[in-house]
């Protein structure tokens, strides 16, 4: 039988593109990427003919990815880039036990940063009907887009695609729903709707799957009053905001009134976890409250707070490289602000990986730094993952990545990085969001070992059709429809 997705072969399991999470420009691939796609095309071709395989159902084996990877390591070495690299052995491009044993872990995996767009909100009232956002996504030519109705393709991204791609398509066990910055009136995905899509999951018996963010920008008024609701009506886990996100086009700081007013009110709903936007920039209005500068302060000042970093303050297509305390930008500006104030590793600042690592993973220089310092400096017990699924299409290829990413030795002899070893992956991949989260490891184990979920995860990889696409804008113009489309803010 035909597969529906992809039956030539095109799309590689390792997805090296410009897209993004819609709060960045996409930025172009350079030489070096070009180069590792048209290797690992070609690697792909060889060795789907000689494993007696069409080329599909060989990028679909961990084979394909291993192959992929494989020359992402040859395109950068060439390049000069071996600052880090994917730790996989040669003959695992043709050897599925080699792959397997490399790609194919058995961690816990705990994504803090999902979303989902839902189809069916009062939010596409609002929107422009000449402008069709999310059009340029995979699967909006599926048989939902031919319902009535001027936004009837977005029925193809709905809870289903959800579903399948975090949960069916990669090895995520757990994760977070989170929100984008939005007036009260106009969000993407509210609360009540995120709940929705919890009872979704429920019905699959996976209800202890998925957590729900609630949103909360204290510059904005209301906002601080909805949390009441938030708390005690649809029970959040978590508060998230976006310091560069204002109704005046102004962002603000934690360390702010407003800001101390909204981690009060945290701690007397008791829900203390407050994950916050940093990094990412929208723009020159709100630059300076993309930066760190008030997380080292309120960290100091509010122990019992948990402060989750989303981002770690990285700025897509600036390069990482050892801290520099006089570098006010990126992960540098975090670890400085952590530094600064005193904070202690591994205490209640977490650096969570979203949209950082996925743009990491084709600048391995950068990433080796990136995770390096955050590691030395925030902790190895406070970095968390989240992928920014699902703008990035399945998170499969970001787990399988990190399976294998390492270090260079001499990186981490001359700036004292760690060795990413298999217990730092458990860590970063699940265990250490468990502590914010106040959530037993053994329990969840437990649960999710033969609930439904993981029932139809096992029965569907009998014979497993990923589309290997992504769903954020991929150029320019993509990306400012976007903008337009969702009245001139990033997603």
């Amino acid at each position: 039988m035909p597969k529906q997705h992809d039956p030539e072969g095109r799309y590689l399991p390792i997805k090296l593109d410009t897209t993004t999470n819609g709060e960045f420009e996409p930025i172009p691939l350079e030489p070096v990427h070009r180069h590792a796609r048209q290797l690992a095309l070609e690697s792909a071709t060889y060795n789907a003919k000689h494993s007696n395989m069409t080329r599909r159902r060989f990028l679909v084996s961990a084979c394909g990815a291993a192959s992929t990877l494989l020359a992402m390591n040859a395109a950068y070495t060439a390049a000069g880039r071996a600052g880090g690299f994917f730790q996989i052995a040669r003959d695992a491009a043709v050897d599925p036990q080699a792959a397997a044993a490399a790609l194919e872990g058995r961690d816990f995996i705990f994504d803090v940063q999902g979303h989902y767009v839902n189809p069916n909100g009062a939010w596409l009232r609002k929107r422009p009907s000449t402008l069709g956002g999310f059009k340029w996504a995979p699967n909006t030519d599926c048989a939902l887009a031919d319902k009535p109705g001027k936004y009837s393709y977005l029925q193809c991204l709905g809870e289903g695609e959800f579903i399948k791609d975090v949960f069916m398509d990669s090895d995520t066990d757990m994760m977070v729903l989170s929100f984008v910055p939005s007036y009260r009136d106009a969000e993407p995905l509210t609360i009540e709707e995120a709940a929705a899509t919890a009872g979704i999951v429920e019905r699959m018996e996976g209800s202890h799957r998925l957590l729900v963010h609630g949103r909360v920008n204290p510059n904005q008024d209301g906002d601080l009053q909805g949390m009441d609701e938030l708390a005690e009506r649809w029970k959040v886990s978590a508060w998230k905001t976006y310091t560069q996100w204002g109704p005046d086009g102004n962002g603000y700081f934690l360390s702010d009134y407003a800001g101390l007013a909204f981690i009060e009110k945290a701690r007397q709903l008791g829900i203390k976890n407050i994950c916050v936007h940093k990094g990412i920039p929208f723009g020159p209005l709100s630059y300076e409250h993309s930066l760190c500068d008030d997380i080292g302060k309120v960290a100091k000042r509010y122990p019992d707070v948990n402060f989750l970093i989303y981002h770690s303050g990285f700025v897509p297509g600036k390069a990482e490289g050892p801290f520099d305390a006089a570098h006010n930008e990126g992960v540098d500006s975090l670890i400085k602000s952590v530094l600064e104030n005193d904070v202690p590793r591994n205490n209640n600042v977490y650096a969570e990986l979203g949209s950082t690592w996925r743009y990491l993973m084709r600048d391995p220089q950068s990433a080796a730094h990136a995770l390096g310092k955050l590691f030395k400096y925030i902790g190895q017990d406070n970095v968390l993952w989240g992928t920014d699924s699902i703008w990035y299409g399945s998170p499969q290829d970001q787990i399988q990545a990190f399976r294998t990413f390492q270090i260079a030795e001499e990186l981490r002899e001359t700036h004292g990085y760690p060795e990413i070893t298999p217990a730092l992956r458990a860590q970063v991949f699940g265990l250490n969001a468990m502590k914010p989260y106040h959530i037993s490891f053994e329990e969840m184990k437990q649960r999710a070992a033969s609930d439904r979920i993981a029932n139809d995860r096992l029965a569907y990889r009998e014979n497993p059709d990923p589309h290997f696409r992504t769903h954020g804008p991929k150029t320019r113009r993509e990306f400012l429809n976007l903008m337009a489309w969702n009245g001139g803010q990033r997603v």
